[in-house]
């Protein structure tokens, strides 16, 4: 239908009446065709500009994460001999500064022990009942084991062992622990023996018991594994003694049970590799200030970097030739107050900072006219060496408190928390649950040498923090009652069901008052430990079926965050959800309560406030995005606009073109008639012809 009135236009007048409506359409689509390309431009210029802005800001952040560590401003250093004996491992931010001398006069190795001799490792043994395996310490007479004592901070193991295990078997299921006991097959001969390997250390060597149910095909066969206090089997041998690593440090003799060295100075970490008495190793521990420096440097010259992206965005700029150059983000409100604010936070004073260095001018670093920052050298330098501490703390994140007993730390929230003081006062204590054995005459027990359990009926269940054992059985010869405390708790740590769940119990022994106690390692309400199914002989102990025993649950910590309640798990107290103290954890020490209200602080410093500013600016609801969100809509809204106008055009161009179509008919309509006209004056009457 267009193609037939498009032909048709023109055929009457002579009029070229296409390309007019053609240059008709084109003169009113135009200016606003015009307006919809020079304002999808600038949206386009400016989301583009805010990538950049958006990148700058992420590059100047990634210099801020060194600043805001307190491990930056804690570095080491050490000057470390050449030496075959020592091997340095790590040095750790806050390590011990000072001179040290170490001599190494031994080395600390695990005890050995093979057993169990077969000719085929994968064979059955016939074997079933439990290998019982006690970590502690043997005494020897002569190069013989005499007398064992068992190590209470190591839980005891119960290996179940079937008829159909064999050698390897029993290997894979001691490996399967987590007790550090390394179990291997070894051929020596034409027969295999089980190898088993404590973990290095005096007090970690071993005792096994093999206690045979009787229902094997070979009934008697764990008690060829024995190596115990009551004897050792003729098929056991130990191939090596453990021993601890001796050391003098700086003078002091110092023992540990293995050659890994991590508590010896505090944040050196060696390894100890032979024994040499007599040669003496010198080294020194040293504050490394030089990493912070170069933090801080590397954080003014991103400032001056993002500063120089940001001016030439949101001012003016020269180019190349000289030609003042105008930003994308000159006249965006949303780039330039972002801008303004990162610029004042580096101005301001670092809330939760009342004393010390409190702004980046106290330490020489200055704000010039043009934005960029500068370093005052010798004010700079001088804080550096004078006054590092307090650099520390106006860049990195800081707790403190006043109270000795409460230490502050800073959770996963802490990016909502405010900067500031907090008065605290804590109400109750934690505490944990606990009970307490009836008083017996341990000398008169002991008196007549020492006890065999199990000629007795030691047994018992534990209920620790809600979690029953199995049945305990005390099997052992104890001299004294510390020998029986100890295995009490390693038999009662050692067991699966407690294991299993992470609870455990200290057990201790009060010579004074001749009474047994067991504690809950956790603190809170849930806490608590009670005894159950005691057999006959515990009573001998003090630990009979008896209201004489007297537990205690424990108790979760109270107190106030600027008086607010504050909410206690155990003996950490957390400040009210979505207060401004939220974020941070208080672990309290018992001796809390009763000291009085006390404050505690937190500051974030430069690096962590300007941090926090940036992930907000950033963040999927920050102001970048929403900015970038509006252009993108408006963007949408002007191709809808230049759709509306190609519409809009097409029915313009219509309307002309029926226009001039009606036109070209009236004109082809006039030179018909006049055509009709012209010859009928030719045959009127009386008319004069040439």
């Amino acid at each position: 239908m267009a193609n037939n009135i498009i032909s048709s236009l023109g055929g009457g007048s002579g009029i070229d009446t296409v390309n007019l409506v053609t240059s008709l359409v084109e003169a009113e689509r135009a200016p606003q065709e015009q307006r919809i390309d020079r304002k999808s431009e600038e949206l386009s210029a400016q989301i583009s500009a805010y990538g950049t802005l958006k990148s700058a800001l992420s590059d100047f952040q990634s210099m801020l994460s060194p600043l805001a560590n307190p491990n930056t401003f804690s570095a080491r250093s050490v000057a470390f001999p050449e030496t075959d004996l020592i091997t340095p491992d790590s040095l750790d931010p806050g390590a011990q500064t000072g001179s040290y001398q170490i001599e190494v006069l031994d080395v600390a190795s695990a005890q050995t022990l093979v057993m169990g001799s077969n000719s085929d490792a994968n064979a059955a043994l016939g074997g079933s009942g439990t290998l019982d395996i006690q970590f502690g310490t043997w005494t020897y007479a002569g190069t013989d084991p005499d007398s064992f004592a068992a190590n209470a901070d190591k839980p005891a193991l119960s290996i179940e062992i079937q008829e159909s295990d064999s050698l390897e078997d029993i290997a894979d299921k001691i490996n399967g622990t987590d007790s550090g006991i390394q179990a291997s097959v070894m051929r020596v001969g034409d027969q295999y023996q089980l190898m088993l390997s404590s973990p290095s250390g005096e007090a970690n060597a071993l005792s096994v018991t093999g206690n045979d149910d009787g229902t094997g095909s070979a009934p008697a066969l764990l008690q060829g594994f024995n190596f115990n206090q009551s004897g050792q089997s003729a098929s056991v041998t130990e191939t090596q003694q453990a021993s601890d690593a001796v050391l003098k440090v700086n003078g002091l003799e110092i023992r540990r049970e293995s050659n890994k060295m991590t508590d010896v100075i505090e944040g050196f970490n060696f390894t100890v590799n032979k024994a040499s008495v007599g040669e003496k190793i010198n080294f020194s521990v040293e504050a490394d200030s030089s990493v912070a420096e170069q933090a801080i440097r590397d954080f003014v010259d991103a400032y001056n970097a993002f500063q120089e992206v940001a001016e030439n965005l949101t001012g003016y700029s020269r180019d190349e030739e000289n030609v003042l150059v105008r930003g994308d983000l000159a006249s965006d409100s949303s780039a330039k107050s972002l801008v303004r604010q990162l610029r004042s936070s580096l101005t301001s004073e670092v809330a939760g900072l009342e004393s010390g260095f409190t702004a980046l001018t106290n330490l020489g670093i200055r704000t010039e006219r043009d934005g960029t920052l500068s370093i005052e050298e010798s004010e700079f330098s001088s804080a550096i060496s004078n006054n590092f501490d307090e650099v520390a703390d106006l860049f990195a994140r800081k707790t403190s408190s006043e109270n000795g007993y409460v230490e502050v730390g800073m959770g996963t929230r802490i990016g909502a928390t405010q900067p500031g003081k907090y008065e605290v006062e804590v109400t109750q204590d934690a505490a944990k649950g606990y009970l307490t054995g009836e008083a017996f005459d341990a000398a008169t027990l002991f008196g007549g040498g020492p006890i065999d359990a199990s000629a007795g009926d030691y047994s018992f269940r534990v209920n620790v923090n809600g979690t029953i054992s199995s049945i305990i059985q005390l099997s052992g010869t104890y001299a004294n009652a510390e020998e029986l405390r100890s295995d009490l708790q390693s038999q009662i740590n050692g067991d699966d069901n407690i294991k299993g769940v992470n609870a455990a119990v200290d057990v201790r022994f009060d010579e004074a008052t001749g009474q047994f106690s067991f504690e809950s390692r956790e603190f809170g309400q849930d806490s608590k430990v009670t005894l159950s199914l005691q057999g006959a002989d515990m009573a001998s102990i003090g630990l009979g079926a008896t209201s004489a025993i007297t537990a205690e649950n424990g108790q979760d910590v109270k107190g106030t965050i600027n008086g607010v309640a504050a909410f206690g798990s155990g003996n950490v107290l957390l400040p009210e959800l979505s207060s401004d103290a939220y974020g941070l954890n208080l672990t309290v020490s018992p001796g809390a309560a009763g000291t009085g209200p006390f404050d505690i602080s937190f500051s974030r410093g430069v690096a962590g406030t300007m941090d926090s500013l940036l992930s907000r600016f950033m963040s999927n609801e920050g102001v970048i995005a929403l900015r970038e969100e509006n252009m993108s809509n408006q963007l949408d809204g002007l191709e809808e606009d230049r759709d509306e106008l190609d519409r809009r055009m097409e029915r313009y161009e219509a309307r002309l073109s029926a226009q001039f179509l009606a036109m070209e008919q009236i004109v082809s309509s006039l030179n018909d008639t006049g055509d009709s006209l012209e010859g009928l004056l030719d045959r009127l009457p009386f008319t004069a012809q040439n």
